[in-house]
């Protein structure tokens, strides 16, 4: 299998629910690192069908309460996760320290596991998400911003309000009910539990 060439069952993510919202956080530079970060060339969210229809499913069940999804990032190449290692090296780059991870050192984002060398994004079947108010748009309390590092964006922290502790409770029920697997240490992050490609890490660019 060619890993520079998107295979045909990954999909935009938008042709298949096009009520979710998009804020791509690694093609815009607002992240952790604080730039555009490689292999995202164009405003596009790729994912795999059955992924992009399990998420249509979660999509319709939240509507009926007047939430949806926004999509910070899907698919993601493997030169992407190696722009973070690289990153993660440079430890003069502490622009966004405070904002992301002010409890730990640039290593550390990898020797605890918040970041790795082969992530699960690159294999097409995995989302990084909140809820949102459709009536408003906006985010729901989630405790943290998406990418903090740290205990707090553990999907069983109880220091955050109780608030947030119920919406991520929201978000991880609806997402196991229609086949994802949540990640402890993100709550913003699942995999679908039968993804297509759980030994393939593509790394062709995001472009259209």
């Amino acid at each position: 299998m060619d890993k520079l060439q998107r295979p045909a069952p990954f999909v935009d993510l938008l042709t298949v629910v096009p009520t979710l919202r998009l804020d791509l956080k690694y093609l815009t530079g607002d992240n952790f690192v604080g730039d555009r970060i490689d292999g995202y060339d164009a405003e596009l969210c790729l994912i795999t069908r059955p992924a992009a229809s399990a998420l249509l499913r979660v999509q319709q069940a939240l509507a009926e309460f007047g939430l949806g999804l926004k999509v910070f990032d899907a698919y993601r190449p493997q030169r992407a996760v190696d722009h973070f290692l690289r990153w993660s090296q440079d430890h003069a780059d502490v622009r966004h320290k405070a904002d992301y991870y002010p409890s730990l050192q640039k290593p550390e984002l990898f020797s605890k596991g918040y970041l790795v060398q082969h992530s699960s994004h690159s294999r097409g079947s995995t989302v990084d998400l909140t809820l949102i108010d459709l009536t408003t748009d906006t985010e729901l309390e989630m405790g943290t911003r998406f990418d903090f590092f740290g205990p707090e964006s553990w999907i069983n922290c109880q220091t955050i309000s109780a608030q947030a502790r119920a919406n991520r409770m929201l978000l991880q029920h609806v997402m196991v009910q229609h086949g994802f697997v949540p990640f402890h240490h993100e709550w913003w992050h699942f995999t679908l539990q039968d993804e297509l490609y759980p030994d393939t890490c593509f790394d062709f660019p995001l472009i259209n």
